[in-house]
């Protein structure tokens, strides 16, 4: 896979690392050994982990084990959809701002609910899960109706970039200093590959 270009030197090494990890999961061969209670002990007083992943609460997104990782590697953040507010935004700084990790990955994925339920309700505001659909609605306020729903996963993962960057003064400057990426990622559940979103978002539809 070819990597972006402005991909700071930190963060690449950290995307290679999660890369690899995810060729071992899609051929079966993991080799993250530190998933053991003597792990979690060597942790117990201190973390560092080298990427921040914000994804779905899906239970078939688990960062941990299509990347290959054990305890200690990655600071993760699960919300339903992925969709974005002051608490995602403030666990996203903690892990910027005290744990310094170069990395945060936004991973959308395929066949996701939260897409699914907003694309069928577009533009109506439900009785439920109206902040699930506040995060969601601006894609199709911009694109118009998308009548894939992985398609719309992709595009609301460029949005919840632009968001963060414009409510989180902390990740901006991070970002703008060089010290962090926010890459842009999408989880295939048919290939089990995580891939970067790098192609005209106009042509999904």
């Amino acid at each position: 896979m070819t990597l972006p270009n402005n991909i700071p030197e930190a963060a690449k090494k950290e995307v290679e690392k999660l890369l690899k990890g995810n060729k071992n999961f899609i051929n079966g061969t993991p080799t993250a050994k530190n998933m053991c209670l003597g792990t979690l002990k060597s942790l117990a007083n201190h973390q560092a982990p080298y990427a921040c992943i914000l994804t779905c609460s899906d239970s078939r997104v688990v960062p941990e084990i299509i990347f290959d990782c054990g305890i200690g590697e990655l600071f993760v953040v699960r919300v339903a959809g992925m969709t974005v507010g002051p608490n995602i935004i403030e666990s996203l700084e903690y892990a910027v701002k005290k744990l310094h990790v170069p990395l945060v990955m936004l991973l959308g994925h395929d066949d996701c609910g939260v897409m699914t339920y907003a694309n069928a309700n577009y533009p109506n505001m439900t009785e439920n899960f109206q902040s699930l659909l506040k995060c969601v609605y601006p894609v199709f306020d911009k694109y118009g109706q998308i009548t894939c729903n992985n398609n719309v996963a992709q595009k609301h993962t460029v949005w919840v970039k632009d968001y963060i960057l414009e409510h989180s003064k902390i990740i901006k400057e991070a970002v703008d200093r060089g010290e962090l990426y926010l890459a842009k990622c999408h989880f295939d559940h048919n290939s089990g590959e995580v891939f970067f979103i790098d192609h005209d978002l106009n042509r999904l539809t």
